[in-house]
């Protein structure tokens, strides 16, 4: 069978990662970005992604005629079909993405077929096939942590995308109501339900729900003299020095992890979850660490125990490689 060359673009709010792929390995180390300049409009973006298309060309030293296909991923919420909502891309901040079609858009001005998936289930690919490689028989959830909480769900080597693409919207998945063995929280998420997945296991869930229930407890802390949102970007951080109001936000955070994993054992039985995304780069012995809560709160059957939960590796590349590795079973070299 040929090998095929398949590109894949990673749009985010503020840059554009970029990579290349043969099938086997990426051609591209570490990370290579530009500016995506989303908050000038699509074409204006669409123009930023055919100049990291071309990065990826001239850091190959391929030609255009040899790629197969190019895989690109951006924020939801957008359609299976690359279509953003009617309130446009998340972070964007230009009302022309609404009902934008930016895999087309994206196809029409380089002349190649263009795949889409949205950020999380781009990272979740790449960090299934980072585990398991090409095994056809293993299925993985994964949980991506940042701002928000996407999800991705494996199965057979492929993505779930869904009949309109919003499959594994595991942060807007809710908690059972035992979920926290002690406490009594109640969490509000941007998107209206209260008690989801993501209002506790997110950015947004530390500053609008974690630290405003906690730092009362506090009141000497250093974080009650800031604003809120500069504080918790800072609860990360303090968890790893082993400050004792971040460990318990984190530990929270493991409990409805657990309560999660819970849930997709009894939906799936996976052979592993995993996480990944910004809110979890942080070093090994903190990983051991956060590792180590989430497992003690979940609730296994004996037959359950050995279940992975890992990091995704190569975190801040994960979207741009899973768009690349999901171009080549969309388009797979004659």
């Amino acid at each position: 069978m040929a090998q095929g060359k398949y590109v894949g673009l990673d749009l985010g709010g503020t840059t554009i990662n970029v990579t290349a792929f043969d099938g086997e390995n990426f051609l591209i180390p570490g990370m290579h970005e530009i500016p995506s300049l989303v908050s000038s409009g699509p074409e204006v973006c669409l123009n930023q992604l055919r100049m990291a298309y071309q990065a990826a060309l001239n850091l190959t030293g391929w030609s255009h005629d040899e790629v197969t296909a190019v895989g690109l991923d951006t924020p939801g919420p957008a359609s299976a079909e690359g279509v953003m909502s009617s309130t446009g891309g998340t972070n964007f901040g230009h009302a022309g993405y609404g009902h934008f079609d930016m895999r087309g858009g994206l196809s029409d001005l380089i002349g190649k077929p263009v795949s889409y998936l949205n950020d999380a289930n781009a990272a979740a690919l790449y960090g299934h096939r980072a585990t398991f490689g090409d095994d056809p028989t293993k299925s993985t959830v994964s949980l991506i942590i940042g701002t928000g909480l996407g999800g991705g769900i494996v199965v057979n080597g492929r993505i779930v995308v869904g009949k309109v693409g919003y499959a594994a919207e595991l942060g807007h998945t809710r908690l059972p109501g035992d979920w926290h063995p002690t406490e009594q929280i109640t969490a509000h998420c941007n998107c209206g339900r209260i008690n989801d997945l993501e209002s506790i296991v997110s950015l947004t869930g530390i500053r609008l729900n974690l630290l405003p229930y906690y730092l009362p407890r506090f009141p000497d802390h250093s974080l009650a003299q800031m604003d809120i949102s500069d504080a918790a970007k800072k609860v990360r951080g303090l968890a790893e020095e082993g400050d004792p109001l971040g460990q318990i936000i984190f530990r929270t955070q493991a409990h409805a992890i657990a309560a999660h994993i819970d849930q997709m054992i009894n939906v799936l039985d996976p052979d592993a979850i995993l996480l990944g995304g910004g809110g979890v780069q942080t070093s090994e012995a903190f990983h051991d660490w956060f590792l180590n809560e989430i497992r003690n709160a979940c609730t296994f059957r004996e037959e359950q125990a050995d279940l992975a939960i890992l990091f995704v590796k190569d975190g801040d590349m994960a979207g741009a490689r899973g768009s690349a590795i999901y171009a080549s079973q969309q388009y797979p070299a004659d």
